[in-house]
């Protein structure tokens, strides 16, 4: 079944969900909202969409961000990775596909498996990051967290938390359209319609389609290789039975069809025979690339207002199906080549239990559960130069044997993995005149279990030795407890309590698991061993498959400013991190063809962070700006040749990140037009670097964007554009068969983008 048809049925799945099925969170009237003012620092309501805050951010002990839907709008904020850059110290690098979802924070990130941060979007937390990248429309708001939320939010999100909250049928009446045009042949459709039926039923659709054919060329095809479409639908409806009780249920799909990935040769010139086969900046690979991925999620809200407290449930269902399909040395030569197919489910059901506001002490309580289970397969298939440059001139190299292969060897990995876990947690809060003490403390509990079944279903020899096809199979658990407690002290100052000043103590957790990418690795050490081939290089179940939790503590003071007209606020932060097994994604060393975590030893991060918001006039100025400091503490990565990382920088991580803007709104007296507004902006990030050895970095850009936006109550036209002085820098490096490449960025684009609302 293609992409279209599947898309077709999920649509008609969504339709068929009962009526029955609504929620009301928030207590609004349901005429058309105004545009807000703009504010990416801070809000003041209390939003009541926020299940597990009761108090205005700005009064929290948090390091927190909050973008208005007219910000996201002038800022084409269309899916998470454009959030990077936005706040400070938030850093989401847009390489790969949209499986690739890597989010640093603070010093700690996640390339592979577990992420750093979490995402909950209407409250409904996301548990795969390669989920992470899909549109994001109709948004209300979105708050980033920063510093670990594990207390309230759990596993893995040692870093921080991504709230996204979509607009609400009961809150918002009209029908919104949207097209864009861009380089690169890049266009996207979307409309949705919210319909509120009386002051207690509401019901909203909507959907939208995107196109572009890319901006990177493959040399060998002669084709733009990051070519990609997508696709996706939301349903959301919305009912308030009582003046109590509120339900809410989301359903979404989206589709999604990518085409390869940009990645452009990094080493030396390749010159066999007197001819270039790739040369350093070249994307040049011959065997195909793409990827695909279908989600589903359906999430249900209850809430109920008692006379002592307010209980909410929130359940949901989440289903992904993709498969991703790689020439994975990435060079004209034929290697080796990677499908992995994969399919999804999982289950979650969280209950929170909240005191009522008004009183010096307030409390928290909830249980959270989940499960999720899922099929995976991911044969590497070694083509004629893959079998001679790396298995055969292995062999002969220790044995001084030609030995006898086919001329492709299939290495079939299939893996099974089911995981699950329940945690209880509690948070109370003292309000002692100007003072706030808050304390909390989770108990989380996880396992995890993974059967594999790995074999060659081809066999091979050497001399007189026939290997036969052979599998390795087995079984793996690992069960996880973990308690995340915190602590915090807040100051209320200014004759308004408008500002504050806090310190808080918090621990992270990231769960530990599996290492899928290397088993090639340890069949093709089981393949050499039958041919009493030992290399110095040897990949086996017990010593690289596993991988432990990551652990870290944060200490920060911080300070929530603002004047007395409230047209300049500040938010600061300095922060120190002491991690343990932090994990990171290494290319092991020699020939290998796949990737996996490991734990470092230690690593400590220090910084600050700074946002700023002024308004003066016409004119509004904002500034986002976050210096970290990550470093090993220990990381013996080869006890044998006592190599020690200690002092060397964590890879990946951005040791400056900033983003500032300007705006002037000119209002203008015209049927057509309320209002043109002038932005300039800026952002940019580094320097990073790119390995353990801290030899290779990408140092500090800044780029320039601007746009001119003509504005009126109904629609508005934006005339964009980014990266203006068209900087070259790189978002991504790595090594593959000893041989390194890059991605690099996008060049300078532009565009026009149209929105509709009546």
């Amino acid at each position: 079944m293609n992409f279209v048809s599947r898309l077709a049925l999920l649509f008609m799945a969504a339709a068929a969900i009962p009526a029955a099925k609504a929620e009301c969170e928030t207590l609004q009237s349901t005429e058309n909202q105004k545009p807000q003012t703009d504010s990416t620092i801070m809000v003041d309501e209390i939003q009541v969409t926020a299940v597990k805050q009761w108090r205005s951010l700005q009064n929290s002990p948090i390091a927190a961000s909050v973008m208005s839907r007219t910000e996201a709008e002038r800022r084409r904020i269309d899916a998470v990775k454009a959030l990077s850059l936005t706040t400070p110290n938030l850093y989401i690098p847009d390489y790969g596909s949209r499986m690739t979802s890597s989010i640093y924070v603070r010093g700690l990130g996640s390339r592979i498996d577990q992420p750093a941060v979490g995402l909950n979007v209407d409250n409904v937390p996301c548990l795969n990051k390669d989920a992470y990248d899909v549109p994001a429309a109709d948004i209300e708001r979105i708050e980033v967290l920063r510093g670990p939320q594990g207390t309230l939010y759990g596993r893995n999100t040692a870093a921080g938390v991504i709230n996204v909250y979509t607009l609400s049928p009961l809150t918002y009446e009209g029908v919104r359209f949207g097209a864009e045009y861009g380089s690169g042949n890049s266009y996207s459709l979307r409309a949705s319609i919210y319909k509120p039926a009386g002051s207690r039923f509401g019901i909203s659709a909507g959907g939208g389609y995107s196109s572009t054919d890319g901006f990177f060329t493959n040399l060998y095809t002669g084709k733009l290789c990051d070519n990609e479409k997508s696709a996706y639908g939301r349903l959301k409806l919305q009912w308030r039975p009582t003046p109590r009780t509120s339900v809410d249920n989301t359903f979404a799909v989206s589709g999604l069809e990518q085409g390869g990935y940009p990645y452009a040769y990094a080493g030396e010139d390749i010159i066999e025979n007197g001819q270039t086969v790739i040369a350093r900046g070249e994307i040049r690979y011959n065997d195909p690339a793409s990827y695909l991925r279908t989600t589903v999620s359906d999430g249900l809200a209850l809430k109920h207002r008692a006379e002592a407290f307010t209980l909410s449930s929130i359940t949901s269902w989440q289903y992904l199906d993709d498969r991703m399909l790689l020439d994975q040395d990435f060079t004209p030569m034929s290697c080796f080549t990677l499908m992995q197919r994969r399919t999804e489910h999982a289950l979650t059901e969280e209950m929170v239990f909240r005191s009522h506001g008004g009183s010096r002490y307030s409390w928290l309580a909830g249980a959270f559960g989940f499960w999720r289970s899922s099929q995976m397969s991911a044969p590497v298939t070694f083509l004629h130069d893959g079998i001679e440059r790396i298995i055969v001139a292995n062999i002969i190299e220790h044995t001084g044997i030609e030995p006898r292969f086919p001329d492709t060897f299939p290495l079939e990995n299939r893996f099974a993995t089911t995981n699950g876990g329940a945690a209880l947690y509690h948070e109370s809060n003292l309000e002692l005149g100007l003072w706030r003490l808050t304390a909390g403390i989770r108990i989380d509990c996880e396992h995890t279990s993974m059967r594999y079944l790995n074999n060659t279903s081809l066999g091979c020899g050497i001399g007189t030795t026939e290997i036969e096809p052979f599998e390795i199979s087995g079984r793996l658990s690992r069960t996880f407890v973990e308690v995340l407690p915190k602590f915090s002290l807040l100051r209320l100052l200014g004759a308004e309590r408008q500002n504050s000043v806090y310190f808080s103590l918090s621990k992270g957790y990231k769960a530990g698991g599996f290492n899928t990418q290397i088993f090639s690795e340890v069949l093709q050490t089981e393949l050499m061993a039958r041919m009493n081939v030992y290399p110095s290089e040897r990949y086996t179940v017990d010593d690289f498959v596993s991988y432990r939790p990551e652990r870290s503590w944060n200490y920060e003071i911080g300070a929530h400013l603002q004047s007395p007209t409230g047209k300049l606020r500040a938010d600061m932060a300095i922060f120190f991190i002491d991690c343990t097994d932090q994990q990171l994604t290494v290319f092991p060393r020699g020939l290998i063809t796949g990737r996996m975590m490991t734990n470092a030893g230690r690593t400590r991060s220090f910084g600050a962070e700074l946002s700023a918001a002024a308004t003066a006039g016409r004119f509004d100025f904002m500034a986002a700006y976050g210096f970290t400091d990550a470093r090993f503490v220990h990381y013996l990565y080869d006890e044998s040749a006592g190599t020690d990382f200690a002092g060397n920088r964590v890879p990946y991580v951005p040791q400056h990140t900033l983003s500032a803007s300007v705006a002037c709104t000119l209002p203008v007296r015209s049927r057509i037009i309320d209002n043109i507004v002038l932005r300039c902006n800026t952002e940019g990030a580094g320097s990073i670097w790119w390995n353990e050895e801290n030899s290779l970095r990408q140092p500090f850009y800044a780029l320039l964007g601007a746009s001119v936006r003509f504005e009126h109550k109904h629609y508005s036209v934006d005339l964009w554009a980014r990266n203006l002085t068209d900087n070259r820098y790189g978002l991504f490096y790595f090594k593959s068969t000893g041989n390194e490449f890059i991605q690099y960025a996008r060049p300078r684009t532009f565009g026009i983008t149209l929105n509709i609302n009546i």
